[in-house]
């Protein structure tokens, strides 16, 4: 199979996007936060190895028992495990819960920082949490955040070939239109959970079968 020329992704790309915004016009954050900041934060933080479901399950509670950053910061890690210990990698994340709330009180005045380098300073926050709630929570877009739904259907569709989220990234923004990377995260991760699944994907309902260089290497079997 000849090389495709980046003019031809980004065309394709544009195809997706297109098709992506037909079938999942209502895509969007499926963790519950409330509007606040710091509560996604911390949604982000837990959702790692966990489905959203699973993290909107403990939150309340976890936000009924500590409302604000400061109650956070001084809570007893024991308890927040006991909070969250139905989510995988409760008792790292209790922990992190809490160094994060900390850092937010002594280092940025109880608010999360509107800056890509300052706010993966937190304790528990990589790239993906700081693309999600810089792009969810405060409009600045300046990537493309990459979970596994993301890196599994970018790589399958063909958008990216790569073996790392941040170099999956990288190529994303390359082909995908500036303005559209901000949906691009909701769409990707409703087809993997809808249609691209990790194991069984429903190719043969796929709307973007036709744009998808796994379906067309499938079909050439």
């Amino acid at each position: 199979m000849p090389r495709e020329l980046m003019k031809e992704k980004r065309e394709r790309a544009i195809a997706i996007a297109q098709r992506m915004d037909e079938h999942f016009p209502a895509a969007e954050c499926a963790l519950h936060y409330w509007g606040d900041p710091f509560k996604l934060t911390i949604a982000v933080l837990l959702s790692a190895q966990t489905t959203d479901r699973g993290v909107n399950k403990v939150t309340p509670a976890l936000w009924e028992r500590y409302p604000t950053p400061q109650a956070l910061a001084n809570a007893d890690v024991n308890e927040v495990e006991e909070i969250i210990r139905t989510i995988g990698f409760h008792h790292a994340k209790a922990a992190n819960c809490v160094k994060c709330a900390r850092m937010v009180i002594s280092d940025f005045g109880g608010e999360i920082p509107q800056d890509m380098t300052l706010i993966q300073k937190l304790p528990g926050v990589g790239r993906k949490t700081a693309n999600v709630v810089l792009n969810e929570a405060f409009g600045i877009v300046e990537g493309i955040a990459v979970d596994t739904h993301v890196f599994r259907v970018s790589n399958r569709l063909g958008l990216a070939h790569a073996a790392t989220p941040l170099r999956t990234e990288e190529q994303l923004k390359q082909a995908i239109p500036q303005a559209d990377w901000s949906k691009a995260h909701h769409w990707l991760i409703w087809h993997g959970r809808r249609v691209c699944h990790s194991q069984k994907p429903a190719c043969g309902s796929c709307p973007l079968a036709g744009v998808c260089d796994f379906f067309a290497q499938q079909n050439k079997q």
